[in-house]
């Protein structure tokens, strides 16, 4: 004959936070209700020191781009992008050509 032991307080409540432990893991797990496309989603607060290391890179990129530019301005013959140019040539050659001929009369 088998007898069962008395029921400890002690145990029943470590179990029943085992339970809610399980419980709350379970919901936490669990897909979402609702859809949502990521640009809508709530954005996951930033560290204080990732905010200030992604300033500090913005500021150091901002800084070498005005020193570029800066330089860029001195120089004697500004850099020139070739296609760019190129087009830009051919553009003001057909505007001058039409513009000191008589081909709009016909």
């Amino acid at each position: 004959m088998t007898t069962t032991p008395p029921a400890d307080p002690r145990i029943e409540a470590v179990a029943a936070r085992l339970k809610e432990a399980a419980q709350k893991r379970a919901e936490a797990y669990a897909p979402p209700t609702a859809w949502q496309p990521t640009w809508k989603r709530p954005r996951k607060p930033k560290s204080i020191k990732a905010k200030k290391e992604e300033l500090a890179k913005q500021r150091k990129r901002l800084k070498a781009a005005g020193v570029r530019r800066f330089y860029d301005a001195q120089s004697r013959r500004p850099r020139q992008n070739r296609i760019g140019s190129a087009a830009a040539r051919r553009d003001t050659r057909a505007l001058s050509w039409m513009r000191h001929s008589n081909a709009w009369l016909w």
